[in-house]
């Protein structure tokens, strides 16, 4: 996109940065530490976030070196980090004015607890698999009765939570019980009401649902409705709390073990069996998140995805491909308050401190820093307070949805001057963090600067392995660049990436990789023969009649010869389709266009057809004009062909002739320019012609060296045409070029020539005593036909076998059917051919 867009003459950016990256960072140094028999807990904040820059000097930045060999054309002198401190402020400021509208709040909610992580996530960080586990069913006696209600479960050791027993109203095995109250078990009696709700599922389980709004985000809803009490059971660290009482202090998977073995002591388990259900685990640590009450700061997101939802209905935001367009609209018209603090020490700190001896969730001051926080508090408390930073920092995402224009001056830079870079301006980036990140940097976008960040939003799919697996340290499949690249070219890597369809996974594989490093050495090989047959540096006059070729009028095409026209013309047709597939981010075509052209067209006809003119031609002109069209072909397939490949592209672009400028800012091939179907047309037919006769001499097995006489056969019209192009003809089909004919009538020997017709009109005769030695092939022909024939009576023996036909497989008998009608039509085709042989030797006596 940048490349293209830089050579169309468009002022362009790519600015270069990472984000900090606050639970994968951490993470990662926690386990380093580890490893040296040290814990965060041990170590002050400050040490633990000196440990982390160091490890970020050293290995922060493999992704921008693997970016960089990739050929990402950035400007690197502005490469950005979150936590530089020109973001950090915008961050702050951020956070500041979001708070100052109303639109941050902090509250204890239900949210996705990491236990290992002891944070905060966000539902989008999330992931849910489908894995075996046991459903469990446990008895809840109703309170005064001797009836029993049973609860179906995967998680028993939540039932200390529980609040509320709810069944379907209309489930009549039940409903005599809505209103009583169930006794939970191993509580010591606690109480609980029986209640009707018609979202519980009466074909699930028992059709009774246990509700604990601490520790299910169904249930929370559900009892926020209903005005329910909320019970927490667990610590942050995944261990049952005092709620729970003998069991608090056990891991919450111990506890549902020795839960169970107690429910089946006292006679209150009915049974387990096994159940698949989706288990919410951790994108980062891959653990099982426990929803947990908390205590978090939140952006009320409802107002600001109204104007994203807008700017996408207004036109002023485009997703692609368009189907992403109705999964951004559902995210956005169904989101939830974004929950933004994280229990970590590595990111951006959260502008909040607290009054000692106060309050919190009532009583803090929001500010830029600690000095103008304390000023504000002694403001309002008296100038003997004592305040304290807020410990978490913010969500990663928070700091990146900044990211368009914070990278770009703001807060210093005023709303209205974004308008003057938005208005071109286009996001690349994966599927997978639609909502993440695009989503959430146009509704900071326009909050802050009043404009949408971007006119466009392209979506790719993931890169997956061969057998389409998505690529983790787990199956051991992870691909590096740089392995990649060392071992195909970067080039060859760009360009295989680059095929893909928009917002499609693409499965890298070596067999890919290969194809286009094929492609990239014929390319340098197509550049070797040109720049070998051009005129040395010092034969002025060959150059100047070089240069004084021009092509974008139609009269100094339409002069051409035959093959020069026609090359030239599906160049002019190949450089419109590009450039309006580029313009439609229709990437994949645009490298097939310009792959077909190149290796079908330009290197196996044209460079091949040049030969002519550069080898055997007399005529100064003629070895002239071949190599202005070589010239003028291949350095527009390099501008073509830069943006995906542009090492191989500006190697082979500096190294041709007067070059006065570097590819990468050279203009983009002009487009409309002359081109002539008529001579299209034409060319196509002698192209026809050309592997008519090359696959008669493959088909009789001529020779390479040995060139062959020929009869062309056509009217006037085409003679004149293809009769031009002798040289030509004969250099691509090795035809002898003083026993090449053309007339508009068979010749004599015609019932002895092989016949060919190339297309219609268009017909040519090879004497066939030219091609083979008639009595060589008579003799190998009537051995091969010998061969097959007994091949062929034996499988009419088998299928003349009744045993065979009743009882073989039927797969088997329609095979050897199959087998022997392939057979009959062989020797068909044979007989007919050695019949034609065998009268072409008697002539010849």
């Amino acid at each position: 996109m940048v490349r293209y867009n830089r050579m169309k003459g468009r002022p362009t950016l790519w600015l270069p940065g990472t984000d900090h990256a606050g639970i994968a960072t951490q993470l990662v140094v926690e386990k380093m530490l580890a490893s040296e028999g040290i814990k965060r807990t041990d170590m002050s904040r400050d040490e633990f976030t000196k440990r982390v820059w160091e490890w970020k000097e050293k290995y922060g930045g493999t992704i921008t070196n693997q970016i960089k060999r990739l050929g990402a054309s950035c400007d690197w002198t502005r490469e950005r980090f979150t936590l530089d401190e020109q973001l950090s402020q915008a961050v702050i400021e951020a956070f500041i004015k979001l708070h100052e509208k109303g639109l941050i709040y902090q509250g204890s909610y239900l949210v996705n607890w990491s236990p290992n992580l002891q944070t905060a996530v966000s539902d989008l960080e999330v992931e849910y698999s489908e894995e075996p586990g046991t459903l469990y069913h446990i008895k809840y006696r109703v309170a005064g009765q001797s009836d029993f209600l049973t609860v179906a479960t995967t998680r028993p050791e939540t039932l200390f939570g529980d609040v509320a027993i709810a069944v379907n109203p209309k489930d009549d095995r039940y409903s005599k019980f809505i209103g009583k109250m169930a006794i939970v078990p191993m509580t010591y009696g606690r109480h609980v009401p029986i209640i009707a709700d018609r979202h519980v599922d009466k074909d699930f389980g028992t059709g009774v649902l246990k509700i604990s709004p601490g520790h299910d985000h169904n249930d929370y809803y559900l009892a926020r409705k209903l005005g329910l009490p909320i019970l927490n059971v667990m610590n942050k660290d995944g261990t049952l709390n005092e709620v729970a009482g003998l069991y608090c202090g056990l891991d919450r998977f111990e506890a549902r073990k020795k839960l169970w073995s107690e429910l089946e002591e006292t006679g209150l388990a009915v049974r387990k069996e096994p159940h698949t259900s989706r288990v919410p685990r951790s994108q980062r640590g891959g653990e099982i998140i426990e929803p947990l009450v908390s205590k978090q700061w939140f952006v009320t997101m409802e107002s600001l995805a109204e104007k994203a939802l807008l700017a996408v209905e207004k036109g002023e935001l485009t997703i692609m491909p368009e189907r992403f367009e109705k999964i951004y609209n559902h995210w956005l018209s169904n989101i939830k308050d974004w929950c933004i603090s994280r229990q970590l020490w590595w990111g951006h700190r959260i502008p909040v401190w607290y009054i000692v001896g106060k309050n919190c969730e009532e009583d803090y001051i929001v500010a830029r820093n600690a000095d103008e926080a304390l000023e504000k508090a002694r403001e309002k408390y008296g100038k003997n307070v004592e305040i304290y930073q807020d410990p978490d920092v913010l969500d990663t995402w928070f700091s990146s949805a900044l990211w368009p224009f914070s990278t770009l001056g703001w807060p210093d830079v005023a709303a209205e001057d974004f308008k003057k870079f938005y208005p071109t301006t286009m996001l690349e980036t994966g599927h997978d963090i639609l909502f993440f990140w695009v989503a959430r940097m146009v509704m900071m976008g326009i909050e802050f600067t009043g404009t949408v960040p971007f006119s466009y939003v392209y979506l790719h799919g993931l890169i997956r392995d061969s057998q389409g697996r998505k690529m983790s340290k787990t199956l051991g499949n992870v691909i590096d660049p740089l392995d990649t690249i060392k071992e195909f070219g970067t080039d060859a890597l760009r360009f295989t990436i680059s095929l893909g369809t928009a917002g499609q996974d693409l499965n890298l594989s070596t067999e890919r990789l290969t194809a286009n490093k094929s492609f990239t050495n014929k390319l340098w090989n197509a550049g070797k023969f040109v720049l070998q047959n051009m005129p040395s540096k010092t034969d002025e006059s060959a150059w100047e009649a070089i240069k004084n070729c021009k092509f974008d009028k139609e009269e100094s095409v339409l002069v051409l010869p035959l093959p020069e026209c026609w090359v030239v013309s599906e160049l002019h047709v190949l450089i419109d389709m590009v450039t309006a597939s580029y313009d439609k981010f229709f990437f994949g075509d645009v490298g097939r266009e310009i792959y077909d052209f190149f290796w079908s067209d330009f290197a196996d006809w044209y460079i091949e057809a040049s030969k002519a003119r550069l080898y055997q031609s007399e005529a100064d002109s003629a070895s002239s004009e071949a190599q202005a069209v070589l010239l003028y072909v291949f350095e527009n397939v390099l501008k073509l062909l830069h943006p995906f490949m542009p090492f191989v592209t500006e190697a082979l672009w500096q190294a041709l002739p007067d070059r006065k400028e570097a590819l990468i800012v050279s203009p983009w091939p002009q487009t409309s320019l002359p081109r002539f179907p008529n001579s299209i047309k034409k060319f196509e037919n002698f192209q026809a012609l050309t592997r008519a006769i090359r696959n008669a001499r493959a088909e009789y097995s001529v020779e390479p060296a040995k060139r062959i006489s020929a009869s062309i056969v056509a009217s006037e019209e085409v003679i004149q045409y293809i009769s031009k192009e002798k040289e030509v003809l004969a250099l691509l089909s090795r035809l002898d070029l003083q026993n090449i004919h053309f007339t508009d009538s068979p010749p004599g020997d015609a019932n002895h020539s092989v016949h060919l017709v190339a297309s219609e009109g268009l017909e040519a005769y090879l004497p066939l005593a030219d091609m083979v030695d008639l009595s060589a092939e008579v003799e190998r022909l009537s051995k091969r036909l010998s061969k097959m024939q007994v091949e062929y009576d034996g499988l009419v023996a088998r299928l003349s076998s009744q045993k065979f036909v009743e009882k073989a497989p039927e797969d088997v008998v329609r095979g050897v059917r199959e087998k022997a009608a392939e057979a009959e039509e062989k020797i068909n085709l044979t007989k007919n051919r050695l019949a034609f042989l065998k009268s072409s030797v008697l002539v010849s006596k």
